[in-house]
């Protein structure tokens, strides 16, 4: 495809300027003339597969950075950016957008990176201004895009799976002899022996808020008392990955392009978020029960004493070669609506910038609270993936402490339903599924009665005299 083509030649124009090399040396390497290498970079010559070849044997390229998945990506992004009002002049169109991502996807990320910037810094006019109005000291306001957003993007670059982390819970299992034992005593023998640090449960009252706090001086790991005992398993299993692998972790943060001290910080927290849920929910063992028991979470979390947010999360990190699970995404969030976590495995875009669409049953969710919620959800693109939703409550202490809700979402491409016990009863051959958007801004059903806003394919016009089924329906009567 042409597309295709024009994504690689860029790529390829990419790969010679950061290693330094002009086309002649470049061509030199490959086994080529300059003028084809230049006939390829800019568009003229497919890439061949000989060719592709030389290039990851010469570059230690990995050929599956080729397969275009974070192209799409960054189309998607850069599409729900210019869904900004701000840009409604411009008139651009999603063929647009494809042609500069094609041409200059390194542009294009930059696009991204000043949108990120843009929003930083009108968020932080915002608590200015705000704090302004009310006297109060202007100190900690900083315009920087948020880590959690960077840490999120990295994951979805790596596609959530780390194999260096995998090795080092698989290693974790040999060297401690977690066959056959529990897992909480386990650990903490591991922890005692081989690190040096005590373990020890501490009442609520002594963690000032924490529910799990390492003392490095004392060499002494406290947990509270209100962990359940998969959750207890789940932070000794997080200390130890901080503490044994530490160079990993450093090494990942260190690879990413995370901008700021706090975005690496947050980083190895992840990973060893990642190395805790690798050693209680070991990669073939839960790929194994998963296909059994036809992906059945509560089970699952039954069978690895974890929690369902947990399962939901490993369950989208069995990404192996030649032992891939299935293709989920996932996404939380709270009452208000706003993203806490996500990530994309199945190819559906999640909205990054502004309110997901109201009709994903992941907001339904908290209408009945408790209950697990399974729709069809049909993108305007025509793709249809199947989602399971349900609401979570997390304890943190006793009767007058808060507790926070959310709902949580993991879903997967229509093809793979029927192998989810959730499917049990769903009519797939025939689906009628949800219309469900990205965000409005980007959604052409113009006829939706939960639209908010207007779409940027269709301008706002007004007849005072019409209404439709929003404020923003189409009332055309052609």
């Amino acid at each position: 495809m042409v597309q295709d083509r024009l994504r690689l030649g860029s790529r390829i124009r990419a790969l010679r300027r950061s290693a330094g090399l002009s086309q002649a040396k470049m061509a030199e390497r490959l086994g080529i003339s300059a003028s084809y290498l230049n006939l390829i970079e800019h568009n003229q010559r497919p890439l061949s597969a000989q060719v592709l070849l030389r290039l990851a044997q010469e570059f230690q390229l990995d050929l599956k950075s080729f397969a275009g998945g974070e192209d799409e990506r960054l189309v998607a992004d850069l599409l729900e950016v210019l869904g900004d009002p701000m840009f409604e002049r411009l008139s651009l169109t999603p063929a647009d957008v494809r042609d500069q991502v094609g041409h200059s996807p390194t542009v294009a990320r930059a696009l991204l990176d000043l949108y990120h910037a843009y929003q930083g810094a009108r968020t932080s006019a915002g608590i200015l201004s705000e704090r302004l109005s009310e006297g109060q000291e202007l100190k900690g306001v900083e315009i920087s895009r948020l880590p959690s957003e960077e840490v999120s993007d990295f994951i979805q670059r790596r596609m959530n799976y780390f194999p260096e982390l995998e090795e080092g819970a698989e290693r974790l299992w040999r060297e401690a002899g977690l066959e056959g034992k529990d897992l909480f005593q386990a650990l903490a023998q591991y922890l005692e022996q081989v690190r040096g640090v005590r373990v020890r449960i501490e009442k609520i009252g002594a963690m000032h808020g924490a529910i799990r706090r390492f003392d490095p001086g004392r060499s002494e790991l406290l947990l509270s008392e209100v962990l359940r005992r998969g959750s207890r398993n789940f932070q000794l299993a997080h200390q130890v990955g901080l503490l044994a692998l530490s160079d990993v972790l450093e090494r990942l943060a260190d690879d990413s392009p995370l901008q700021t001290e706090a975005a690496r910080s947050l980083c190895r927290v992840a990973m060893a978020n990642y190395f805790a849920a690798a050693v209680l929910m070991p990669y073939d063992r839960l790929l194994k029960a998963a296909q059994e028991e036809r992906y059945d979470i509560d089970l699952l979390g039954h069978r690895f004493r974890t929690s369902i947010e947990q399962v939901c999360h490993r369950l989208t990190t069995l990404r192996r070669p030649r032992a891939e699970g299935i293709p989920f995404h996932f996404l939380r969030v709270d009452v208000a609506g706003n993203i806490s976590k996500r990530f994309s495995g199945s190819g559906i875009r999640i909205a990054r910038f502004s309110g997901a669409c109201p009709l994903w049953n992941v907001h339904a969710a908290f209408l009945t609270p408790g209950m697990t919620r399974v729709q069809l959800s049909r993108m305007p693109d025509g793709t249809t993936y199947f989602d399971v939703a349900r609401t979570l409550s997390r304890e943190s202490g006793g009767y007058h402490a808060q507790r926070a809700v959310h709902a949580i979402n993991i879903g997967c491409p229509v093809q793979y339903a029927g192998d989810l016990v959730y499917s049990d009863g769903v009519d797939l051959g025939k689906p009628a599924a949800v219309p469900v958007g990205v965000t409005c801004r980007l959604c052409d059903r113009m006829n939706c009665e939960q639209r908010a806003f207007p779409a940027i394919q269709s301008p706002l016009e007004i007849d005072e005299n019409v209404r439709g089924a929003s404020f923003y329906a189409s009332t055309s009567e052609g």
